[in-house]
């Protein structure tokens, strides 16, 4: 299958590039620098030179293809910015693929449901600071009931493994060297879903092989950690105290993410594509010790 990716030089991405190429399947990448394209590059894709807000090119390169992978999303345009950049995007992959067959999967990321895990059934509700990115992947669906064969991939706050390195848990740990502390918000049992990379890499193979249109999947290997065993594993390894810190003093949006509980479940996007997660789990990757060299 002939596949192009967008954000195939991010952290995500460089795990999802080898894990096609070694699956048979030929990888067209996004690329809009020297690095990312020299990155895809060692990959195993060819590069394609070119913006994520020239949706000329995105139409073309999805038309020239079998499926679309969309990783990437434009911080650097600002929250408003970035939201309309992947909004005309999604349209493009999703108004070019229309009764073409050619499959689309979106990134999102995983929701929180107040008192229980989500649910890859649960509804994406546009609220708050992220509203604007949650109505895009409503609107995704959204062309998948016209005719679109499109699909959302929602992946938890910690994707982990060798080499992360702007991360949650990079940033816990710089925070603890610096201070001295390794921190938690409250009594620390507030969960966070985590998946290793090498785990959310083959959901992504298996889900644009297979997954159904308008299927919503959770790439989550763990429903949820809790933010005070995280604590305390760092603080194990660096040798100083797991403490609990107010939320504001963390800042933003650490602080906001070390206080919220947002469990989420993967069961039925196992059952749907048979996805097993046989990668270490969070605790057991930061005590392999990589994060800290």
């Amino acid at each position: 299958m002939r596949i192009f990716v967008t954000g195939g030089s991010g952290w995500i991405g460089s795990a999802v590039i080898p894990e096609l190429v070694a699956h048979g399947h030929s990888v067209l990448a996004l690329a809009r620098s020297d690095a990312s394209a020299a990155a895809v590059e060692a990959g195993g894709a060819e590069a394609l030179r070119g913006d994520l807000v020239d949706t000329g090119l995105l139409r073309s390169a999805t038309a020239e293809s079998e499926a679309v992978i969309h990783l990437a999303y434009r911080h650097d345009l600002g929250q408003a910015g970035g939201a309309e950049a992947d909004a005309r995007a999604i349209e493009a992959f999703t108004e070019t693929a229309a009764g073409s067959g050619t499959r689309i999967l979106v990134t999102g990321a995983t929701i929180s449901v107040p008192g229980r895990a989500a649910t890859e059934e649960d509804e994406l509700v546009p609220a708050g600071p992220v509203a604007a990115r949650t109505a895009n992947l409503r609107n995704a669906l959204a062309a998948a009931r016209s005719g679109a064969p499109v699909s959302l991939v929602m992946i938890p706050r910690t994707v982990h493994g060798t080499g992360e390195r702007h991360g949650f848990i990079p940033q816990l740990i710089a925070r603890a060297r610096a201070t001295g502390v390794s921190a938690y918000v409250g009594d620390g049992s507030n969960r966070w879903p985590a998946v290793h990379i090498a785990d959310a890499a083959t959901l992504y193979r298996l889900a644009v092989e297979s997954a159904p249109a308008g299927s919503v999947l959770n790439a989550v290997g763990e429903e949820g950690v809790r933010v005070r065993d995280i604590a305390e594993t760092i603080g194990r390894r660096l040798g100083i105290p797991a403490e609990p810190r107010p939320a504001a003093e963390l800042g933003m949006p650490l602080g906001a993410v070390l206080a919220g509980d947002m469990p989420a479940s993967s069961a039925l996007t196992r059952r749907l594509l048979g996805w097993t997660p046989t990668h270490p789990g969070l605790l057991e990757d930061i005590g392999l010790g990589h994060y800290f060299e």
